[in-house]
């Protein structure tokens, strides 16, 4: 194939290699500031808040100029990461799902679990609506039940919970 074609199939693979060690690198560097901030070295009770999660944002950093260097040493190449339709499918459930965590502070955990799980049910699955609710309420009830009820363990609630007493 022709390298335009090759491209018109997905992201080059060298490409997305090289933006994930940017990106982890750039993660591992918040994590090293956030680090400094509270402390690396050893108190009189033991390592600070920021000891472990230094050295593991060191490590992290390391990584990501080994996967930078081994990824720009390699040369171009003409490998394709992955075809956009293959990228699509991972987006309808990176996309939804970060919605819903973006959600959980706003809602609680329990509505947007039920509108999660419906959404999935009913775009992806393409489930009948009987079972769809029946599954995005029944699961987060079940969740709460388990949780809230019988191992005392508090979920984040939104205003519907506030509303019932939860």
């Amino acid at each position: 194939m022709a390298d335009g074609s090759q491209r018109a199939l997905g992201p080059n693979a060298r490409m997305v290699e090289l933006g994930v060690a940017v990106a982890l690198a750039v993660f591992a560097l918040i994590v090293l500031s956030g680090s400094l901030r509270v402390g690396v070295g050893w108190d009189s009770d033991g390592p600070m808040a920021g000891f472990f999660p230094f050295y593991v944002g060191l490590m992290i950093l390391a990584a990501s100029i080994i996967n930078f260097y081994q990824a720009w040493s390699a040369g171009p190449n003409r490998r394709v990461f992955a075809e956009w339709g293959q990228l699509q499918q991972v987006l309808k459930v990176v996309i939804p799902t970060a919605i819903y965590v973006a959600i959980i502070p706003r809602t609680g955990i329990y509505l947007a679990s039920a509108l999660l799980i419906g959404l999935f049910m009913k775009w992806l699955g393409r489930y009948g609506w009987g079972l769809v609710v029946l599954i995005a309420v029944g699961v987060p009830l079940l969740t709460f039940l388990v949780f809230e009820k019988w191992f005392l363990v508090p979920l984040p609630k939104g205003p519907i919970e506030a509303a019932l007493g939860f």
